[in-house]
């Protein structure tokens, strides 16, 4: 900088010198996007593939046959890298901290510099060996009586996955109150079909995980671990034989089963809710007399009640030990983390190593002290004027949503004056909280790692906990800043967009409003598409699990929605293995609408004006290209088959062929035709909102 400064004083004085005029300077070149130089990175398209054959492979498809998974991975892409830098930012104030003398670090800088300290310290957790988990095996080893199991199901700084999980929330119904809400777990696995289907590579992971069961339990210093083994898996099995259906258990109707805690008893014969509420810390009576709780799936409580009933208390005890050792694994000696990997990082998701153990620090001071993080993230990589321009964005999509409504032609007045009521109620929350949590009750100790993980899983639950008779605070965050990801809160009826996810690519103030639009813009607006989903639109602006449609309208959604169930039905990830079009319905309308309302709102940006062609390409051209290369993305294949089973999002290419083959401007702007393999004839295209 100094040597240009010097550059130029020289040169407008040697033109003094000759009694010339000096030329004006030139503009300083606008600020590039990161991507091209417009926000899309053409290099990744493959022009060989027509638009409307595989618009994921057009977009992208030289980016998908260069671009490698990392062995650390189980897949990658635009939010996968992202993420990848959310982790080095977070190395990076790490680094800082580290750098600091002890005395000028505060209370939560010193807890976040103990934590990662400790878990770094690999020699002193393997020197210490079992020793910090003894205590905790020997009680999980030595419970006699059904009381007793149930008493260790309930004891929250076990982070045991147990058939009956809790936590507490908002009450779908009254929303400004909590309920404890209890729903269906207890699997090892991460579906029930897991334990259910019967082809090659599922039979293959059953017997990998059978093999997992028993090595972990010779972690615990059990023998005959083999048999042992065998027994968890059947227990496991039976429970997974009366788990509720995926696309069930999003039902927020179904889901909603508010018992009181004696009516729960009765229903629920032989398993001691009393020695578990003890454990927990739950009080079975309240201000207003006995308490309430929900139960979400809750036909297949009484069932699960009667397998542990009938289980003997020695394959209890094997199987809590087990789900204790998973929980804490990563906080134990490289070998008992290295097998707990070896089954759910490689046989599972296919990933040849760990990542590296600094990133694993870094999700874990994410997940432990995230707003502590949080505030040191948001002062360091999220500049205020990052905030205002997306708080532009998401008011722009607001506007475009408020318009669209109004004109929808399936709707009728009636509802549509209360849909707009539920729009107008929307709070949306960018980057960061306004106040953040105090975390001065949470005791971290640099030599006591596995210690810290336990009172951390304390410190949560009676954050909750201590307030289950106050009214619910409704502008707490469900996810910490460093985040890429967003979310809809039905019952709070907010949008949150954590600051990690406002960059390149999703959103680059360099960049084409288009790609911006289609990219950031896309994901806003399906993040308020949520509030109207097949579950969402269950909420009305209060936040009230209430039916706010007439009949004839709901008929006309469903019919709609059906189609799009049909559409995703028929997509197959991989040979044999076909989307659940019912289970991710209501992230497929989030995409579908998502897009569709983005589009929208860019045009409205452009206040009459025409969108600029830039490199050949029309701003809904662009807009598209933007939409698709956020999405894009490769697995592994076991990565992707727990996709399928077991997650409500459909894999991405899908989130790029189904809003956009749905869509009108998509066939203009690209010259998609009958014939293309992606056509859908106008008729059968469908269009929410």
């Amino acid at each position: 900088m100094k040597r240009s400064a010097l550059l130029l004083a020289t040169l407008l004085c040697a033109g003094c010198a000759m009694g010339g005029k000096s030329e004006p300077a030139a503009a300083p070149a606008a600020p590039k996007a990161q991507l091209g130089t417009w926000g899309v990175d053409l290099t990744a398209m493959d022009k060989s593939v027509k638009p409307g054959d595989d618009f994921f492979a057009y977009a992208s498809g030289t980016w998908a046959k260069t671009a490698e998974i990392p062995p650390d991975r189980s897949s990658i892409g635009a939010f996968q890298n992202l993420r990848i830098k959310s982790e080095k930012d977070i190395g990076t104030i790490i680094a800082e901290l580290e750098a600091k003398p002890a005395d000028q670090l505060d209370g939560e800088a010193k807890k976040l510099r103990d934590l990662y300290d400790g878990y770094m310290d690999a020699k002193q957790i393997d020197d210490k060996g079992m020793a910090p988990a003894a205590t905790d095996i020997a009680h999980l080893q030595g419970l006699k009586t059904r009381a007793d199991v149930a008493a260790a199901m309930g004891t929250v700084e076990y982070q045991i996955n147990v058939p009956f999980n809790f936590y507490i929330g908002a009450d779908d119904k009254h929303p400004n109150e909590y309920i404890a809400s209890f729903y269906q777990g207890g699997l090892g696995m991460p579906d029930r079909d897991y334990y259910l289907k019967t082809d090659k590579e599922i039979l293959d992971t059953q017997v990998a995980y059978k093999k997992y069961l028993a090595t972990m339990l010779g972690h615990a210093g059990l023998t005959n671990t083999e048999a042992r083994a065998e027994k968890i898996y059947a227990f496991e099995k039976k429970i997974a034989e009366v788990h509720w259906k995926n696309e069930d258990s999003r039902d927020a109707d179904k889901i909603y089963n508010v018992m009181s805690i004696s009516a729960l008893k009765k229903y629920t014969p032989g398993f001691d809710w009393s020695a578990f509420f003890k454990a927990a810390g739950l009080s079975e009576k309240g201000p207003k007399g006995e308490r309430n709780v929900l139960v979400a799936q809750n036909t297949a409580f009484p069932k699960m009640a009667k397998i542990m009933a009938s289980t003997p208390i020695s394959v209890l005890r094997d199987y809590l030990t087990v789900g204790y050792l998973h929980a804490y694994a990563a906080y134990l000696p490289a070998q008992v983390d290295a097998d707990n990997f070896a089954f759910y990082g490689t046989v599972l998701s296919g990933n040849t190593q760990q990542l590296p153990r600094e990133t694993r620090a870094a999700h874990l001071l994410d997940g432990t002290l995230g707003e502590p993080l949080g505030k040191l993230y948001v002062a360091k990589f999220f500049p205020p004027e990052s905030k205002a321009k997306a708080e532009k964005l998401v008011a722009n999509l607001l506007k475009a949503y408020d318009q669209d409504i109004r004109v929808i032609p399936w709707m009728t007045e009636e509802t549509k004056v209360k849909a707009l009521d539920k729009l107008h109620k929307f709070t949306p929350y960018i980057g960061y909280p306004d106040k953040w949590r105090d975390y001065s009750g949470l005791q971290i100790d640099r030599n006591d790692l596995l210690g810290n993980m336990k009172r951390s899983a304390n410190f949560e639950w009676h954050y909750n906990l201590d307030r289950i008779d106050q009214p619910v605070d409704k502008t707490e965050w469900g996810m910490t800043p460093p985040t890429v990801n967003a979310y809809y809160n039905p019952s709070a009826n907010k949008i949150v967009f954590p600051a990690a996810i406002l960059q390149p690519p999703f959103f680059d103030p360099n960049a084409d409003d288009a790609v911006n639009y289609g990219a950031i813009g896309a994901v806003i607006g399906h993040e308020i598409s949520h509030g109207f989903d097949d579950q969402g639109s269950k909420y009305n602006g209060d936040g009230v699990l209430s039916n706010w449609w007439t009949d004839a309208d709901r008929k006309a959604f469903d019919a709609r929605t059906d189609k799009l169930v049909a559409q995703y039905d028929s997509y197959e990830a991989l040979p044999g293995l076909h989307v659940n079009g019912r289970f991710t319905l209501g992230e497929n309308i989030g995409d579908l609408s998502g897009a569709a309302i983005a589009l929208k709102a860019y045009a409205l940006s452009l206040d009459g004006k025409p969108a600029p062609v830039i490199d050949g390409y029309t701003g809904t051209q662009r807009f598209f290209l933007g939409f698709a290369q956020i999405w894009r993305g490769k697995y592994r294949d076991g990565a992707l088959r727990a996709q399928v089973l077991s997650n409500e999002h459909s894999p991405a290419m899908f989130r790029i062929l189904g809003p956009t083959r749905n869509n009108d401007a998509w066939y203009e702007a690209f010259d998609v035709k009958p014939g293309d393999k992606l056509y859908i004839a106008p008729e059968d295209r469908v269009k929410l909102w």
